[in-house]
């Protein structure tokens, strides 16, 4: 054995005693440090490990309003509106519309030049004065059998003849004068003064917001249900606000292609935040069957027979089974299972296990 061999050999025998006798304190130190650190790990953990508390959400069941009710969606229309046009043509002599403003029934809007047909109604109020005078000397000479009877009819014929076109002028006199037909708001206006218009011609419109009319649609196989005098109650896209209306209006009959009854309620609207043209969430309330108790659908658990929800007591959360009733689109109705005051576990189910302890982050309403 020459002497490099010797002196590996030495080492490696020195190193082997050294191991034997520090390896009870190196390894008591390691597994220390590794049981320290998965208990860090564990109290960071997502289900808060084994003795962890769970994070969760809470609320306090208690008794809401039930009612039964089928949701839809609709449109907001105006009570009344109308797009102002002239029956006959003509120059505008006097407009009194101002965009935006609010007008009553029987205001005068507009004005068209009429000084041709107040002389055509001139000229025929002597034509009738002519001719009643011509009735009057005829009537004279039939009584004393100068003319025939058929002479004297002609000449009554004549003053109601020019009667009648007094009449028809004075009816085109009238319609040169656009008045309000009920009271409302000016929308934009599309003529302006001196301007010649004609019956095509759209010179503004007018339209009623108050009450507003909501407009929507239900399956076919609730027509049977619906009665004038329902209560509905809709949210708008801007709005979070409830409103509530009473159907007014149901039509007679199903449409075939999408097999939906359409509905008209009536919404008192004084301010004017219903807006026509607005999209509106409607629930049609058909009965109210009174108070129940209502969770959040993501609070129930299904199970294979049934299905249960978590409750927290004395600081752990308790499996309870639980029977459904009625479901709505957030909302499922608890008909036993739980009672008044019982503290319902709504977020961080999945997480927690049956008599772990949890931590309440937040209690909702």
């Amino acid at each position: 054995m020459n002497k490099i061999t010797k002196t590996i050999v030495s080492l490696l025998v020195i190193t082997l005693i050294l191991g034997i006798a520090f390896y009870p304190k190196v390894k008591k130190t390691f597994f220390a440090e590794k049981k320290e650190e998965g208990k860090e790990k564990g109290k960071g953990g997502p289900a808060g490990g084994k003795g962890g508390k769970t994070t969760v959400v809470v609320m306090v069941v208690k008794t809401t309003r039930l009612d039964d009710m089928i949701n839809s969606t609709g449109s907001i229309l105006p009570n009344e509106e109308v797009e102002i046009r002239s029956e006959i043509a003509g120059r505008i002599n006097q407009l009194n519309i101002k965009e935006g403003d609010v007008v009553q029934k029987g205001t005068i809007l507009l004005h068209i030049n009429d000084d041709d047909l107040q002389a055509r109604l001139k000229k025929l109020g002597y034509n009738k004065k002519l001719a009643e005078d011509n009735e009057a000397r005829q009537k004279i000479l039939l009584q004393k059998e100068a003319i025939s009877q058929r002479e004297y009819d002609i000449a009554v014929n004549s003053v109601n003849t020019i009667s009648a076109d007094i009449d028809d002028l004075k009816a085109q006199i009238l319609k040169t004068t656009i008045r309000a037909p009920f009271s409302g708001t000016i929308g934009f206006r599309y003529v302006s003064m001196g301007s010649y218009i004609s019956p095509t011609t759209k010179i503004a419109t007018l339209t009623n917001t108050n009450p507003a009319k909501i407009e929507f649609s239900i399956p076919a196989k609730y027509a049977s249900q619906i009665r004038k005098g329902n209560t509905i109650e809709f949210e708008t896209e801007n709005e979070t606000k409830t409103y509530t209306g009473k159907v007014y209006a149901i039509d007679p009959k199903i449409d075939p292609l999408t097999r939906t009854l359409q509905i008209r309620a009536l919404s008192p609207n004084p301010g004017g935040v219903l807006v026509p043209g607005a999209f509106a969430k409607v629930n049609l309330i058909l009965k109210t069957k009174g108070s129940a108790i209502l969770v959040p659908t993501e609070a129930v658990i299904p199970e294979s027979k049934g299905s249960k929800v978590f409750i927290v007591k004395n600081g752990k959360a308790v499996s309870t089974k639980v029977e459904l009733g009625t479901r709505g689109e957030k909302t499922v109705e608890i008909l036993s299972g739980l009672s008044l005051g019982d503290t319902l576990i709504t977020n961080g189910i999945i997480q927690v296990k049956p008599d772990g302890e949890v931590d309440i982050k937040e209690v909702v309403q």
